[in-house]
């Protein structure tokens, strides 16, 4: 099982969107600074989660999430 996330950064109120296979482990890798893209901009809450069946359809909402559309849904968060 996979899943899409998306963070927002409680310092800078910037999002990140990523996809696991482990959403608890993941998050606390953010919020240590083991991810070097997102280490200097925590902490970080998991503002959205999604599961999906497969690592392909998790890609695929990231994406979404990604693109123009899937940045305007984010203003909502």
């Amino acid at each position: 099982m996979y899943y899409v996330y998306i963070l927002k950064s409680i310092k800078t109120g910037e999002f990140y969107k990523g996809i696991t296979n482990d959403l608890k482990r993941r998050l606390f890798e953010h919020n240590s600074g083991k991810t070097i893209s997102t280490k200097d901009k925590g902490p970080w809450k998991m503002v959205y989660h999604e599961e999906c069946p497969n690592r392909t359809e998790a890609r695929k909402k990231e994406k979404f999430f990604k693109s123009g559309f899937g940045r305007e849904l984010l203003k909502n968060f």
